[in-house]
C-alpha cells in the first residue's frame, strides 16, 4: 500500500490544477483518472479550442458565476483568471483574447493547455495514475484509504475533482458526490444548467443560422451574446446563459437588433421605401432570417401599411419564442448543484466536518457560464484546494 500526502481523484482541469499546487507545496502526490488520458471533457471546451479562462475584472467574473459566485470570493483572492493567465504564459503557452474577454490558447488546440498542465506536474515531481477507476474511499483514524480494483493507496489529504453529471461519456458520473454523502456531506439537487432550450418555433427556415450579439430575454433576465437556431430549438451562448432562469413553458423575446431602437428601424424602412421587403431587411439581418421575414408581406416596402411597418419592426425587436423544455443532464455543458457549500470552508475548500477532505471544481454547487467562467472556476478551485494554508 503506497502512501501519499495528497490524493487527487479526478484528472479534469480542477484535478490537474490541484496536482499542480500540491506539488509546488512540496506534497507528494498522485492524481488518479479513470479515463486513458487527463482532461477529456476539457478537450471538446471551446469547440475544441479551450477557452482556458476569461480575462475580465472580479466584477466580470462574478458576473460570469451565476450559481454561488460569491462564494469564489476568497478563491480568487488567493488565484483568479490573471493567475491562469500568467501560468500558461509562464509555463510556455502563447495566449489571445477573442470577443467577451474569451481567453484561448494561440494554437485553438485543447492539447496545448492539457499538455502544459500534465508537463508542469510531471515537472514538479507529481505522480499520475490513468485508467484507473476509484472504487471506495474510506477514512479510518487519520489517513484517507482510496481503493481502485488493482490497488490500494492512503493519504493524509484528498482533493474531490471528479466534475457534475454532465456528459457523462467523459466520466462526470457523480461519483465526487457518492464521496461526500459517504462523508454524510449535504449534496443539493442536481439539475442541467448552460443547457440548449428547446422550442417550438418554426425554425426549420432558420436551422443552423448563428447570429451575433443578439439579446435573448425572459422577465429581468436579459441576455446579450450569439445566438444558434437549431433543429431542436436554440443553442449558443444567449441560450446556453438563460438556460439557468427557465425550465419550460416561458416565452423568452429575440431581439434580433439590440443596438437599433424601433424609432430607427421605422426611419430605415421610410428611407428605403422603394426597396423589396427583402431587400431593405437584408441590410439588417442575415439573408435567410430576411427571407423568413419577408414572405408574410406585401414585395415593396411602400406597401407595407403602418400597422405592417409596426409588426415587422415588432418581429425585429420582440420576437416571442415560447421554451418548451431543457436539453438532460447528460447533454447539457454545466450541473447545477453540487456539494453544499455550507459544509465548505472558503479559504481551503476543506470540508468543515471531515479534516483532510477537500473539493474543487464543478463537484461543488457552483454553475458558471460557459466563454472560460467555469474552466476558471475549476482551475482556481484546483490550485486553493491544493494548496498548503498555514
Amino acid at each position: 500500500m503506497t502512501h501519499y500526502d495528497t490524493i487527487i481523484i479526478g484528472g479534469g482541469p480542477a484535478g490537474m490544477m490541484a496536482a499542480i499546487s500540491s506539488s509546488y507545496y512540496g506534497q507528494k502526490t498522485l492524481l488518479i483518472e479513470k479515463n486513458r488520458r487527463l482532461g477529456k471533457k476539457l478537450a471538446g471546451t471551446g469547440g475544441g479550442r479551450c477557452n482556458v479562462t476569461n480575462n475580465g475584472t472580479l466584477d466580470d467574473l462574478l458576473a460570469g458565476i451565476p450559481g454561488n459566485g460569491r462564494f469564489l470570493y476568497s478563491v480568487f483572492s488567493q488565484f483568479d483568471n490573471h493567475d491562469i493567465i500568467n501560468f500558461f504564459e509562464e509555463n510556455g503557452v502563447a495566449l489571445k483574447v477573442e470577443d467577451h474577454g474569451r481567453v484561448f490558447p494561440k494554437t485553438d488546440k485543447s492539447k496545448t493547455i492539457i499538455g502544459a498542465l500534465e508537463a508542469k506536474i510531471h515537472e514538479l515531481g507529481g505522480s499520475v495514475l490513468t485508467n484507473t477507476e476509484v472504487v471506495s474511499v474510506k477514512k479510518i483514524d487519520d489517513l484517507f484509504h482510496i481503493k481502485s480494483a488493482e490497488a490500494e493507496f492512503t493519504s493524509d489529504k484528498l482533493i474531490v475533482t471528479t466534475g457534475g453529471k454532465s456528459y457523462p461519456s467523459t466520466g462526470s458520473t457523480g461519483f465526487g458526490h457518492d464521496i461526500a454523502r459517504h462523508f454524510k456531506l449535504e449534496v443539493t439537487d442536481l439539475e442541467a444548467a448552460e443547457s440548449p432550450l428547446l422550442t417550438d418555433f418554426p425554425h426549420k427556415a432558420l436551422q443552423g443560422i448563428s447570429l451575433d450579439d443578439v439579446t435573448l430575454s425572459y422577465g429581468k433576465h436579459v441576455i446579450t451574446h450569439d445566438l444558434l437556431f437549431t433543429h431542436f430549438g436554440l443553442s449558443g451562448p444567449a441560450a446556453l446563459r438563460l438556460s439557468s432562469f427557465v425550465s419550460g413553458g416561458e416565452i423568452a423575446e429575440l431581439d434580433f437588433l439590440p443596438q437599433t431602437s424601433e424609432q430607427d428601424l421605422l426611419s430605415y424602412f421610410t428611407e428605403n421605401r422603394e426597396k423589396s421587403v427583402k431587400n431593405a431587411l437584408r441590410g439588417l439581418v442575415p439573408e435567410r432570417v430576411a427571407e423568413f421575414f419577408a414572405t408574410d408581406y406585401p414585395e415593396k416596402i411602400k406597401q407595407l401599411s403602418p400597422a405592417q411597418s409596426q409588426e415587422l419592426v415588432d418581429k425585429l425587436k420582440k420576437m416571442p419564442i415560447k421554451i418548451t423544455g431543457k436539453m438532460s443532464l447528460a447533454k447539457s455543458f454545466v450541473t447545477k448543484g453540487g456539494v453544499d457549500l455550507k459544509e465548505i470552508n472558503p479559504k481551503t475548500l476543506e470540508s468543515k466536518k471531515v479534516p483532510g477532505l477537500h473539493f474543487a471544481g464543478e463537484v461543488l454547487d457552483i454553475n458558471a457560464h460557459t466563454g472560460g467562467f467555469n474552466i476558471t472556476s475549476a482551475l482556481c478551485t484546483g490550485w486553493v484546494a491544493g494548496s498548503l494554508h498555514y
